[in-house]
């Protein structure tokens, strides 16, 4: 016997025609590539974003076709968003971080067939005009009058647009229709291509609004810093207009007094992106002397928070500090750190050490750790193996099928990471598989003496890595980038890492470069950083 309730589709047109009917004045607020601030509604939004569709449905645009576009956080960005998933068309969000050669790649393998892009974006493309085979048309997010010059035939978005019907009909489809693509970031060889579905976008949405996990309602401000080519900014550009919350986009300027300027003047009160970010912040705030009156919570993910961001956030400005764990395949949101009854009313030091961790998985998501050979490991916050997940907006698998099979015998994908949990589900991550220090056949974990060096105020960031050792096959080398005017000295960073960690973990030596390589979605590039000191010995050895 099955219920008697009415069909509605999980499709993601209905989140903007959600908003536009019920919040349709409320603000769309961007720094716009060219500068000034500009100023839009959900209920403008929509009728722009059905131009769009009509004027892909001109180009013959239609149900799976893939739809690539290479931009900031903004209104017009989210405009090509809805206007080609509301017609059953794939948005494919393109990574700039990327070299012009893996972009190429990417709009190739997913067979792109139209290419929406900022004007920062053009010389990227002009490195890689001659190798696009599927790209029919280029259009620039900008007006006639902003148009640069391309040696590539393109168009201005606003002509494209203009003259378009503004009542496309959205939707009408199955809602396991395919809606976006997102590739990883390729740091292990080539990118690989993660397909949501419309269902899957839905649900993911109404998991990021429970009020332990992202908890952002219609008197909300948000700022989105984690870009919409990061895993749809975490689910941000369908979590906003699902419940009507302003959004504050900030374009392509992403230092601590611009976005400064965008908490503040624009009354934000939530806020994610990676801790980077908010060390650039940070900084600003400390020199300047300034407050966050506005602010209310900070979403940090993308990497492991350094204890000095999540506790100058916590204890000098009053804002609360959710740290999240996720991935491109999770669509992202795995976990989120909000702290359990037990937890809430304990002493300051208690909730941070909690608040560390990655936090549980919201309903909809379930984890577990298990060893090498696939046995479950126990839920005791300290036996740590390969971290696995299943759920509702999880990917069974890569775009075209590259890759292979990628789940276990009981669904579970494996994520790469080295976790362990506890009773009650915290998942504290101890490493990447990849990045995990093995000596003497010990872990040690890279993501440690990296938190606790970044808390020396003369360091701007830091990563461990593993280097041959003719006794233990790999001891720890320690990298650090120095703070702005700073010198530290091995000796000060090695007294940093003094009875935080066991004496068997301490790095054999600390070497300081100009500047520690980051990937394309922000986080340290091992890879590069191990190539860098592939021949490099050890004072040990």
């Amino acid at each position: 016997m099955q219920g008697i309730m009415q069909n509605w589709p999980l499709t993601v047109d209905k989140v903007l025609e959600h908003a536009a009917q019920n919040h349709f004045d409320r603000e769309i607020v961007t720094r716009s590539v060219e500068g000034p601030i500009v100023r839009t509604t959900y209920g403008e939004l929509i009728g722009r974003a059905k131009q769009v569709s009509a004027a892909l449905l001109d180009l013959g645009i239609g149900m799976g076709d893939r739809v690539a576009t290479l931009a900031w956080n903004s209104a017009l960005h989210m405009e090509c968003w809805y206007g080609a998933m509301g017609i059953g068309a794939v948005l494919h969000t393109v990574n700039p971080r990327l070299h012009p050669d893996q972009i190429a790649w990417i709009a190739n393998h997913a067979e792109d067939r139209i290419l929406i892009l900022d004007t920062s974006f053009v010389p990227l493309i002009e490195a890689a005009k001659d190798k696009f085979e599927t790209i029919e048309k280029f259009v620039i997010l900008t007006d006639p009058e902003n148009m640069p010059e391309t040696s590539f035939e393109a168009v201005s978005y606003e002509l494209w647009i203009d003259g378009h019907r503004q009542d496309t009909a959205w939707g009408g489809f199955d809602e396991n229709t395919a809606c976006g693509l997102c590739y990883t970031s390729g740091t292990t060889g080539n990118p690989k291509g993660v397909l949501y579905s419309h269902r899957t976008n839905v649900l993911h949405t109404l998991i990021t609004l429970a009020p332990d996990v992202m908890g952002i309602g219609a008197r909300d401000v948000v700022l989105p810093v984690v870009p919409m080519f990061h895993a749809n900014a975490w689910g941000l550009a369908f979590s906003c207009p699902a419940v009507g919350a302003k959004m504050v986009m900030p374009g392509a300027q992403m230092d601590g007094a611009s976005i400064y300027q965008l908490l503040s003047e624009e009354k934000v009160t939530v806020t994610a992106a990676v801790p980077t970010v908010w060390l650039m912040l940070l900084n600003y705030l400390q020199e300047n002397k300034l407050d966050l009156p506005h602010l209310n919570k900070v979403i940090i993910g993308g990497s492991a928070v350094p204890e000095r961001i999540l506790r100058t956030f916590e204890v000098d400005y009053g804002v609360d500090v959710v740290h999240a764990w996720g991935m491109t395949e999770t669509s992202p949101l795995g976990t989120l750190g909000a702290l359990l009854p037990k937890d809430a009313d304990a002493d300051i030091d208690t909730r941070i050490t909690q608040k560390l961790k990655q936090g549980r998985p919201p309903f909809g998501v379930e984890l577990k750790v298990v060893d090498d050979e696939g046995n479950t490991l126990p839920r005791d916050a300290k036996t740590s193996g390969r971290l696995m997940i299943r759920g509702a907006a999880i990917a069974s698998g890569y775009f075209k099928g590259d890759g292979g099979d990628v789940l276990d015998d009981e669904g579970f994908f494996d994520t790469g990471d080295v976790a362990n949990l506890c009773p009650w589900g915290t998942m504290q991550i101890t490493d990447r598989a990849k990045d995990v220090i093995k000596s003497g056949g010990e872990w040690i974990s890279s993501i440690d003496l990296e938190n606790i060096a970044v808390g020396h105020p003369k360091v701007a960031n830091a990563a461990a890595i593993g280097i041959y050792h003719p006794k233990w096959d790999e001891r720890p080398l320690l990298v650090v980038q120095p703070a702005p005017g700073e010198t530290p000295t091995k000796e000060e960073i090695l007294a940093q890492l003094e009875g935080k960690i066991a004496k068997w973990w301490t790095p054999d030596d600390v070497a300081f470069v100009d500047e520690i390589p980051l990937g394309a979605t922000g986080k340290i590039n091992k890879m590069k950083l191990r190539d860098m000191f592939k021949d490099y010995t050890l004072p040990t050895a």
